[in-house]
């Protein structure tokens, strides 16, 4: 099997659906002797903020000098950013191997009449079986969604269980109300286990404090009243953070806005709290450094200048209020927006929300099945911005925002993570 060989059976999403459930996982993992049982997880969820919270936990720990595992997803450009080891995605001719490993697995799962395991039970098993292989010293484990009957919760322990904001997403999946959500997200509190948790909505938290009461688990709240913002800008900010005895002053780190301090602090209280437990040793200036080389791709993103074009990946009104109060740290004369969505998105709301900031807004489309149509985005834009414009191919709706803009305007993409994902390689392309 060679490596198209291998993503054509991963993306095979027709022949294996998608469930929730351990059992299948479970199974699969067995059949690939369970690579996932001696790695030490640092086990992250929420609605949004896990990715940038677990960027920010592995590359600390990879300044410190451990070896560190990285899954997430989706991937923007390619399939391999999703299983990482030191900022380097999985090489393709491992995966490769060890998708047909995986394979070999699967089909004798349904030779003893076992269902086929879907797409993301498939990825996992093959990230826990690359970090095994690897001998890593650490994996930063990002759920996939929800957490409770997420794939990766198959893990029966983790270092810690990491929390960070919860909101509504995937109500049809998760629930319809803020403590379903939670007792969903936190389905990943393992007994006597360790918890960090990012300041929710009350009803969340009591949901959250209620599993870990139930769990023995200990629960850390991030301490967001140790925060002093000394500087925001669009090309850094600068903090300090107290948190019990440790001190740290002039924090800097590159990711844009006031949530990525927020999400960075949760990660120091993350590491602090596991050197406490005598699991890691990391110095201040190795933790600094680490915060300061953090990059996570599609995240509040400069990829052009002259004019400034912009993406990042809010898809949920959460992430839509957190990218509006961004934009505003930069400097601008136009803001030309471009943006889709899905339409299983409360795109109503979010299109109300960052349309009404925006000079021109030009209405395109994901190339997927649950893309919002074009004429429908754009009406709904409609009812808050008259300067709207329609093309449903993505190129050439990043040419007309530059068209649309001068040298001291700003392009800003968003909406959704497999637009951005397309915009970044077409840029990069031009």
């Amino acid at each position: 099997m060679n490596y198209n060989e291998a993503l054509a059976y991963i993306n095979d999403k027709d022949k294996y659906g998608s469930r929730l459930g351990l059992d299948s996982i479970g199974t699969l993992l067995g059949y690939l002797e369970n690579p996932h049982k001696n790695l030490k997880c640092i086990h992250v969820a929420g609605t949004n903020g896990k990715g940038s919270t677990s960027a920010y936990i592995a590359q600390m720990l990879r300044t410190a000098g451990y070896r560190v595992g990285l899954y997430t997803s989706p991937y923007l450009e390619s399939f391999t950013e999703r299983i990482q080891i030191n900022n380097l995605d999985i090489p393709k001719e491992d995966l490769a191997k060890i998708t047909e490993l995986v394979k070999m697995a699967s089909d004798k799962m349904v030779e003893n009449g076992i269902e086929h395991p879907t797409t993301f039970e498939i990825v996992t098993a093959i990230a826990f079986v690359y970090f095994r292989e690897q001998d890593v010293d650490y994996v930063v484990l990002e759920v996939g969604l929800g957490g409770r009957y997420d794939s990766t919760n198959i893990i029966q322990t983790s270092l810690a269980s990491v929390i960070t904001t919860i909101d509504y997403d995937h109500t049809e999946i998760l629930g319809n109300t803020l403590s379903e959500i939670a007792y969903q997200k936190a389905g990943i509190i393992k007994e006597n286990g360790l918890v960090i948790l990012y300041p929710q909505n009350s009803e969340a938290e009591v949901r959250i404090l209620q599993v870990a009461e139930e769990k023995n688990a200990r629960v850390v709240k991030v301490p967001m009243d140790g925060i002093d913002i000394t500087s925001q800008t669009y090309l850094e900010s600068v903090f300090n953070f107290k948190i019990n005895q440790f001190d740290f002053e002039n924090i800097k780190i590159s990711m844009i806005g006031k949530y990525q301090i927020y999400n960075a602090v949760t990660a120091i209280t993350t590491i602090i709290e596991l050197e406490k437990l005598g699991v890691l040793n990391i110095s201040e200036k190795e933790l600094k450094e680490g915060l300061l080389k953090t990059k996570w791709k599609g995240r509040l993103e400069v990829i052009k200048k002259n004019p400034i074009f912009l993406i990042d990946g809010a898809h949920n009104l959460q992430g839509i209020t957190q990218l509006v109060e961004a934009i505003k740290l930069f400097p601008y004369k136009r803001l030309i927006l471009g943006v889709a969505v899905l339409k299983d998105k409360d795109f109503s709301h979010m299109i109300e929300k960052i349309s009404l900031l925006a000079d021109e807004v030009v209405a395109t489309e994901v190339n997927m099945p649950r893309k919002l149509d074009a004429n429908i985005l754009a009406n709904e834009v409609s009812k808050h911005n008259r300067n709207v414009h329609i093309e449903k191919d993505i190129k050439r709706a990043i040419l007309k925002t530059f068209e649309l803009s001068n040298s001291e305007d700003m392009i800003v993409f968003c909406g959704s993570l497999y637009l951005i994902g397309e915009v970044r390689t077409i840029i990069n392309l031009l």
